[in-house]
């Protein structure tokens, strides 16, 4: 083997250890110009292709690259890094700080193989390196890997949700302009979290360097404990209030967190009196969030409240086109429109109907048709919705039985009227489901364990000396079992 291609073996091997280290993703910010210059007894030198590239890996990831140069080389060595020969010159003169000098070349007689050439990337445009540090600091900083497919372009746009992808879009596009904050609220699986990542996908590519923060509600929620056990509230302060654009999903589960609440109240006020953009998600209004404090409450409303109602006909049929196209799947057109009929809740239901549907034409190596659909969905002849179970099915039950919006059940209202279904939804929750009660009281608006404990010992004990009472408790109970 010649010293060229014993290089090429080395560079092969050095760069599948280093994926067995890091993921993907980091694997491509940080190591993919990874280069090995040159090897010397008990010293390895590596080439980069930029200075920050070097300066990052030097700076985050050492111990990583350890592990990889010992697993290349069979026992631990010493590395260089330095710049490729391409970022090194400019106008002929090496820039000797980047790139130090190898050892004094050895005589004629005991010099070794010439060195193969340094693999040159192609060189990135300004915006594309704007771009990519844009990615390098959310990747680092967030708690959420976007989705590639949760783009602008991927967005189904219809009249239940237009305003919404509107104002998301004009936020991307201009962070604090308009519309800060951006609240968007809608029930579950309606877009919210599409939405907010395609604000983060284009923001981040916009050409311009934005700090972008992207976490859920909970990760803020047990961060700010751990800052104030380990006393490091400066830290704490110092990452979610110096950045560009912070978004925040499922910000409901703020409710009943009255610390939590102080200190997110005095980071809004500090990121938008330094015009920082905010965008929030959440599933209720922010006056109908339980708990929340009304200076919060307010300042949610100083922008833009958009809700996203449940797509119609036109946009289901549209979503379901679409989903079965990015698949590569053939579904025919009276299939889809059956589907989009008879699903109307959320756009996770749609999207799962279609796997459904294709998995079992697979399985038992049939054709799409109409008849292979309703089989795949459990439905048998003419039946009219979909097999739902879960809390999503007894709200929906409860909701029609009492005459009351899925809102006003996860809203701060105590009216009689609302108190009411809300208890009975709690109690079928707890007996129709594995949820615990505390899991139940976050899907019910953030009500603590207690209230949710209260709810069922209430229900539960009216339907034993009420029979009227409890045969309506049991005619719900088949209804959400049905």
């Amino acid at each position: 083997m010649s010293p060229a291609e014993a290089s090429v073996v080395t560079d092969d091997l050095l760069r599948e250890n280093l994926r067995q280290l890091v993921n993907q993703r980091k694997y491509d910010l940080w190591f993919h110009t990874v280069r090995v210059v040159d090897v010397q007894p008990g010293e390895v030198v590596l080439s980069l292709g930029n200075r920050f590239l070097l300066d990052w890996i030097r700076t985050y990831y050492t111990e990583v690259l350890d592990r990889a140069v010992e697993a290349t080389w069979g026992e631990p060595r010493e590395w260089r890094l330095v710049v490729a020969e391409s970022e090194q010159t400019a106008g002929g003169a090496t820039n000797g700080e980047l790139h130090e000098p190898l050892e004094a070349e050895a005589s004629a007689d005991t010099r070794p193989d010439p060195t193969p050439p340094v693999h040159v990337e192609p060189q990135r445009s300004a915006q594309d390196e704007v771009a990519w540090k844009n990615q390098s600091f959310f990747l680092h900083h967030s708690d959420v890997v976007l989705n590639d497919k949760y783009t602008f372009e991927n967005f189904v746009v219809g009249p239940s949700n237009s305003l919404a992808h509107a104002a998301a879009y004009a936020v991307a596009d201009a962070p604090a302009g308009s519309y800060n904050p951006l609240f968007l609220h809608g029930n579950v699986g309606l877009g919210k979290t599409h939405l907010l990542q395609a604000i983060c996908h284009k923001a981040m590519a916009s050409g311009r360097a934005l700090k972008v923060l992207y976490l859920s509600s909970e990760t803020f929620v047990n961060q700010f404990i751990v800052a104030v056990e380990k006393g490091e509230l400066s830290q704490f302060r110092y990452r979610y209030r110096n950045v560009d654009v912070l978004l925040i999903d499922d910000i409901h589960l703020l409710a009943n967190k009255e610390r939590t609440q102080e200190e997110f109240f005095h980071t809004f006020n500090t990121l938008y009196h330094d015009q920082r953009q905010i965008v929030l998600s959440s599933d209720s209004p922010p006056s109908e969030i339980p708990s929340l404090r009304e200076r919060l409450i307010s300042r949610f409303k100083w922008g833009l409240v958009a809700e996203i109602e449940p797509p119609g006909f036109e946009t289901r049929l549209a979503i379901l086109r679409r989903k079965a196209r990015d698949r590569d799947f053939l579904i025919p057109e009276d299939v889809l429109n059956y589907l989009a009929e008879h699903i109307d809740r959320n756009i996770r239901e749609l999207e799962g109907a279609v796997t459904k549907v294709v998995g079992y034409a697979q399985l038992i190596h049939r054709t799409i048709d109409l008849d292979l659909a309703r089989k795949a969905l459990g439905q048998a002849g003419d039946s009219s919705a979909t097999r739902m179970t879960g809390i999503d099915r007894i709200l929906e039950v409860v909701c029609a039985q009492f005459d009351v919006r899925p809102s006003d059940l996860g809203g701060r209202k105590r009216t009689q009227s609302v108190a009411f279904p809300r208890q009975v939804c709690m109690y079928l929750a707890r007996r129709l489901t594995p949820l615990s009660l505390e899991e139940i009281g976050v899907r019910i608006g953030g009500r603590d364990h207690s209230t949710v404990l209260y709810a069922v010992n209430k229900v539960r004990d009216r339907a034993a000396t009420d029979s009227r009472f409890a045969q309506l408790m049991n005619e719900l109970e088949a209804k959400c079992r049905a």
